[in-house]
């Protein structure tokens, strides 16, 4: 997975008072490719599960919401919050199908007294499965390349305990999708990694969310009692890339993990992509 830097590439913008603090940078159009990894139950086709592995396309966008959103206080003074809403689309690289869509906000939250509580992001979306999350976590800012950690596919939980020998051969041996390595399998991540092993990173925002502990994942109920999506957890790394010349253009990465149960079972689903703001 690799993401060219045209000329029509947006530079960075200067605003370190923004409202929106560490989402500021977001505002914008991305556009860019990845990888997608799920399991899928398949009773339909008598089989306990199918390993589905598509290349991507995505553009998502943001748009400030534009103003102040007062959240009243009885315990203490009112607050406000600034945020963005998002829409993203995601397709399959090869035969242009739409695999996912999903309108959401992000918001950043200032700091309370009631509850205790330091300043945080939210996001929040709904996807047309039938699920709406909440997921709540810190924005923060270094000043080199992200640091991107390996994620495990592995399915867990009590159910592997009585499966077979080559359950989990699909894994293993699954025909790849263009520009897929055997090895992002595994840890999807790597290819976010090998996006970036060329470039000169020189500031990285950091935006981590995770539904647990705060937040959720609510299904409806054929989703919970067929694939029920747990939890998830992302992170997504808006970086600040320097060229040869000494310009620089904004890219965006991002990893997410949701676990899908059945069959007593942890799947990981897991989503990488690599973006830049046009």
């Amino acid at each position: 997975m690799s993401v060219s830097s045209p000329l029509r590439a947006a530079q960075p913008r200067n605003q370190p008072s923004s409202p929106l603090g560490p989402l500021a940078e977001l505002a914008g159009t991305w556009s860019g490719s990845g990888f997608n990894l799920i399991a899928l139950p398949d009773k339909q086709h008598d089989a306990k599960f199918r390993l589905m592995l598509n290349a991507t396309t995505e553009m998502l966008q943001f748009n400030s919401i534009g103003g102040v959103v007062p959240n009243r206080g009885s315990a203490q003074d009112d607050i406000g919050i600034f945020g963005l809403t998002y829409l993203q689309r995601v397709n399959d690289a090869q035969t242009h199908e739409g695999i996912h869509i999903e309108p959401g906000i992000w918001l950043n939250v200032p700091a309370t007294t009631a509850p205790a509580a330091p300043a945080s992001i939210v996001r929040q979306s709904t996807i047309p499965h039938g699920d709406s999350l909440l997921a709540q976590g810190t924005g923060f800012t270094v000043s080199h390349a992200p640091k991107i950690a390996p994620v495990s596919s592995k399915p867990t939980g009590p159910g592997m305990a009585s499966v077979g020998l080559g359950y989990l051969d699909p894994y293993l041996h699954s025909n790849l999708p263009p520009g897929m390595k055997q090895a992002y399998v595994s840890n999807m991540n790597q290819a976010l990694v090998d996006a970036i092993a060329d470039q000169e990173i020189v500031n990285t925002v950091v935006l981590e969310v995770a539904s647990i502990p705060v937040g959720g994942i609510v299904n409806i109920p054929f989703v919970t009692v067929n694939a029920n999506a747990t939890r998830m957890d992302a992170t997504f790394w808006i970086e600040t890339v320097q060229r040869a010349d000494g310009t620089q253009f904004l890219q965006l990465q991002y990893t997410q993990t949701v676990i899908l149960n059945f069959l007593n079972i942890d799947w990981p689903h897991i989503s990488v992509a690599t973006l830049i703001r046009t």
